[in-house]
């Protein structure tokens, strides 16, 4: 088990002066953030997170504009579906829920584009809940203080079990708790680098069996010369354009491989991040 008193002090002395975590911030707007969060680092989120919230305080206020607005304010964040999605749920959030965003976790887990763990997290974040909130910071902290492994392994149903038996029993406490425990794990219990001896927990199982080697090596995901990085090139003519562009200057976006290009422009058409005009030019979703 872990102290959660030591732990919950540590946070409460060293945590970082994160913007979504300061009092005043909607559940929308911390929706935002977990969203922009995933697989993109904090340095990169704050920036365009604090834009999103001046322009779109609310989700009616997304909902009125059109995805390519949205995905044109994404900018180099990664992974653009997830703006669309985003821009779904603020239309459903708008029409469905009195533009608020719920705190029941079932009900945020029918939203357009809400996993597992956005939903815990919104509702322990934004509502201050007491629900396992397991994303791959926690996933590492838990293997290696508690289970003595010095990687986590595959996600697992497990891990939201073995994360909801180290929360406090005080619901107040629970919550704070598992940002703590994110927390450590994303600023001293890091993949490559634990500086253990900044780590506030006075017993951790990985550390007492002599921290053993990972069992597998992590691959680092390449990115120049891959599909993503070809559909980041065209979506970046898009983004830039006033008016639907020729297929002319899509194809000298990506001149490397043309059959990668093509099967490029086709996978964004299909997760309808672009549309295709009936003269045959290309334009970001809701622009054509």
């Amino acid at each position: 088990m872990l102290d959660s008193d030591v732990l919950i002090d540590w946070y409460a002395r060293t945590a970082r002066d994160l913007p979504w975590r300061r009092p005043g911030v909607t559940a929308w707007q911390i929706l935002m953030s977990e969203i922009m969060l995933q697989q993109t680092p904090v340095a990169r989120v704050e920036p365009i997170w604090r834009e999103w919230v001046a322009r779109w305080p609310v989700p009616s206020a997304m909902a009125a504009a059109s995805a390519g607005e949205v995905l044109r304010a994404w900018g180099k964040l990664g992974y653009p579906r997830r703006a669309l999605r985003l821009h779904e749920c603020a239309q459903v959030l708008a029409a469905e829920h009195g533009d608020e965003v719920p705190g029941d976790v079932e009900v945020l887990l029918g939203l357009p584009g809400i996993g597992d763990y956005t939903a815990r997290a919104v509702a322990c974040f934004a509502y201050g809940q007491r629900v396992p909130v397991v994303d791959t910071n926690v996933r590492r902290v838990v293997a290696r203080a508690v289970h003595g492994r010095g990687e986590a392994g595959n996600p697992a149903a497990r891990d939201l079990r073995d994360t909801e038996a180290l929360l406090p029993i005080q619901v107040d406490r629970a919550a704070v708790f598992s940002a703590a425990l994110m927390e450590l794990g994303a600023t001293v219990c890091t993949a490559r680098t634990p500086d253990c001896t900044r780590c506030p927990l006075p017993r951790c199982a990985w550390v007492t069996a002599g921290r053993p080697r990972q069992e597998s090596t992590r691959r680092t995901q390449k990115y120049e010369g891959t599909d993503r990085q070809a559909r980041g090139r065209l979506l970046d003519v898009l983004r830039a354009a006033a008016e639907p562009v020729d297929r002319i200057r899509l194809d000298l976006a990506w001149t490397r491989d043309p059959g990668q290009r093509d099967r490029a422009l086709d996978s964004l058409l299909v997760d309808g991040l672009i549309e295709q005009t009936r003269d045959g030019r290309f334009a970001l979703a809701g622009e054509g």
